[in-house]
């Protein structure tokens, strides 16, 4: 098995708009999301840390730095996954998430774990 699987960790988003602290007036709009981490390589891998992208429609970023993940850094073994909620707020209805995870292997191993794109829409806005 080559090196790359050995080192593998799949990342999978589900989003929501939350409207009751929504303020559209105020430009504030807040989207929850779930995050699945499934280790799918060989070794188990611990999450240190995470690095979000997000990019609202006027294309303002804001970068997200910090320690595990709502307050954990979970070690997953391989074939487990780990599920959390967090939240993010933006000052247009549309905008994207994406990102990094920090893992660290059980054998010391550093790589990252990529968060694809995806998309924060209030309902209805996009097609």
């Amino acid at each position: 098995m080559g090196e790359s699987k050995k080192y593998d960790v799949s990342v999978a988003a589900k989003v929501h708009y939350v409207a009751d602290q929504s303020d559209p007036s105020g430009n504030q709009y807040v989207f929850a999301y779930t995050i699945t981490i499934a280790n799918t390589g060989t070794v188990p891998a611990q999450l240190v840390s995470r690095h979000w992208i997000i990019t609202d429609s006027d294309r303002h970023v804001q970068e997200v730095r910090g320690l595990g993940v709502v307050g954990q850094q979970p070690l997953l073994k391989p074939g487990e996954s780990f599920e959390y909620t967090s939240g993010a707020s933006i000052p247009t209805p549309v905008g994207t998430m994406r990102g990094t995870y920090q893992m660290v292997a059980e054998d010391g191993q550093a790589f990252d774990a990529e968060i694809a794109p995806f998309t924060l829409s209030v309902p209805r806005i996009l097609h």
